[in-house]
């Protein structure tokens, strides 16, 4: 059982909005493929080996990848959904012990400083779940952290469910997660894909670790460039501009 960190790159998605042949994560931004910018972003947060989730164009994105020796692959055949792709990581989980980030292949523009947040902020804690938020009021389309009246986490609602008064919320969930390993493989046996996409969701993970009594907590260490996922050329130019002036 290992204890340093573990993360899972969510990698299998196919982006017809790209309008490219390219697997989606294999786009550059200044010149560094955006997975590879998520795996330095992990590594700089202590993470010594990453588990891919491939599925689209899987053999292309494998062989860009092939040179990292702290990479290995998990295929997701079908795409059923964030936890689902999780899912197909049961092996690497089953065998770890300790902290487990899961992020996003898209997200080019993560720190490692503020993945690094994460993880500090699971351990201060023993958490079961942190889950990444930032702020901001350019927030539609995007899952709100609802809190109590006290600040603790009490669930991500995505935009169609949320209330009037939800729907005003500024802090949002980013997409990258920190779990303790056993606690997200339990979670992950119990998700059900209710919902009108029938697709298994991560985030439902969150809840049912809630429900159990864990702790399960969301830590504002992320800035909102960072959640920028690229879907488009357009998003693409943007991450560019972003990654340049810094």
């Amino acid at each position: 059982m290992s204890q340093s960190p573990l993360a899972i790159v969510l990698a299998a998605g196919k982006s017809t909005r790209m309008k490219s042949e390219t697997p989606k994560v294999l786009h550059k931004v200044c010149g560094v493929t955006m997975i590879d910018h998520v795996l330095n972003a992990a590594r700089a947060a202590g993470v010594t080996k990453t588990v891919v989730i491939v599925g689209h164009k899987a053999e292309e994105v494998q062989g860009a990848l092939s040179h990292h020796p702290d990479v290995e692959f998990a295929l997701q055949s079908e795409q059923k959904g964030t936890g689902h792709a999780v899912m197909m990581a049961e092996k690497a989980l089953a065998a770890h012990s300790g902290p487990v980030l899961v992020l996003a292949g898209d997200t080019p523009l993560l720190r490692g400083e503020s993945l690094r947040g994460l993880l500090d902020e699971q351990a201060a804690h023993q958490a079961a779940c942190v889950v990444g938020t930032a702020t901001t009021s350019n927030n539609f389309g995007l899952g709100r952290i609802v809190r109590s009246a006290d600040g603790t986490f009490q669930r991500i609602v995505e935009q169609k469910d949320a209330s009037e008064a939800e729907q005003k919320i500024e802090e949002i969930n980013t997409g990258c997660f920190a779990f303790e390993a056993q606690d997200l493989l339990q979670a992950l046996k119990e998700l059900r894909p209710e919902n009108q996409q029938a697709e298994y969701y991560l985030t439902d993970c969150a809840e049912i670790l809630l429900g159990k009594g864990k702790t399960v907590l969301a830590a504002n260490t992320l800035d909102i460039q960072e959640a920028m996922g690229v879907n488009t050329q357009e998003q693409l130019a943007e991450v560019e501009v972003v990654m340049k002036s810094r």
